[in-house]
């Protein structure tokens, strides 16, 4: 079933993520370990997973890159990968020219990655990391048709994100322990508040949903690589 979204809506909703994303630019990175509980697990499954030769240098599109975290780490394992970083947030896209600003393997670019144009049969993988569960179904199941269309044979696409329980008692229960381990956290109220702000934004899909679409745009082989309540690393190959 097709989510009923007007062109307006969307923008709201995009411009609702810039301005929460562009105020929490400087303590995203910070963040990132307390918010995201699982964070080395969930980055290193991310990365390894890509499976290209150490010394390689493939053509890699990053979605929703924000301050380049995923990107770093690509590049901490694939030094000479050609990295592209797509974002809606400036400000957020301030600290990752920051972070790569001596690399000439790395291009920046600010727009809505949704609407970004994708060369066909060009990219070696197409990753993304907390960014692809801001969009409707409706976008999300668009979005992995032209990442499809856009990898080469072969080419893999990584998605490392946050997903929507099967039911209600789980999605509770993935709420509780999520809630609980930033409120016995260091960060301060007012962080807490705004992360509990941030999520009201999300639009999560479960697993096999995303699966079922990724399989639907023609991926050969799907699958989760990892799980922990909210986040898990998505897989699939051209």
């Amino acid at each position: 079933m097709i989510d009923n979204v007007t062109k307006s809506d969307a923008a709201k909703s995009n411009i609702e993520i810039k301005e929460q994303f562009d105020r929490v630019s400087t303590q995203y990175d910070a963040q990132r370990r307390i918010l995201v509980p699982c964070f080395d697990d969930f980055y290193a499954v991310a990365v390894e997973n890509l499976n290209f030769p150490a010394t390689s240098s493939p053509r890699i599109l990053d979605l929703g890159a924000g301050t380049g975290l995923l990107s770093q780490k690509i590049l901490e394992l694939y030094p000479k990968a050609q990295l592209t970083l797509v974002d809606l947030s400036e400000k957020m896209l301030d600290i990752a020219r920051l972070r790569f600003e001596s690399l000439p393997n790395v291009s920046i670019k600010q727009t809505d990655f949704t609407t970004f144009e994708m060369e066909s049969n060009s990219y070696d993988a197409i990753v993304s990391s907390l960014a692809i569960h801001h969009l409707t179904n409706d976008n999300k199941r668009l979005l992995y048709n032209r990442i499809y269309q856009a990898l080469k044979p072969s080419g893999l696409f990584v998605n490392a994100e946050q997903i929507l329980a099967d039911n209600d008692f789980m999605q509770s229960l993935y709420h509780s322990q999520w809630c609980n381990k930033i409120e016995h956290s260091t960060l301060s109220r007012q962080e807490i508040n705004a992360s509990y702000e941030r999520i009201k934004l999300d639009k999560r899909a479960t697993i096999s949903a995303q699966l079922n679409w990724l399989k639907d745009a023609g991926f050969s082989q799907t699958d989760c690589l990892y799980k922990y309540y909210y986040f898990a690393v998505l897989w699939a190959m051209k």
